[in-house]
């Protein structure tokens, strides 16, 4: 599982700090780490231990990616 800008390798707490969005992706796919009150586990861990199918994972991933992409764009045009 590859996100964009390695958010793969980063804490699911730090992820949603800076990018609540990707909270409700989550949330879409009944992953429930935006409240969890550890939030130590990185992004590409939390997708993978909840039991999706390969088909869901990678629909998180590309939904996760498009959404990145977007933001990077807005923040090029500003």
């Amino acid at each position: 599982m590859e996100f964009k800008n390695g958010l793969g390798d980063t804490a699911i707490q730090n992820v949603i700090a800076n990018y609540p969005e990707i909270g409700d992706i989550l949330n879409r796919y009944e992953i429930g780490c935006v409240t969890c009150k550890v939030g130590i586990c990185l992004l590409k861990d939390v997708v993978s231990i909840h039991g999706l199918s390969p088909e869901q994972e990678a629909a998180v991933e590309k939904e996760i990616n498009e959404y990145l992409t977007t933001k990077d764009n807005d923040l090029k045009v500003a």
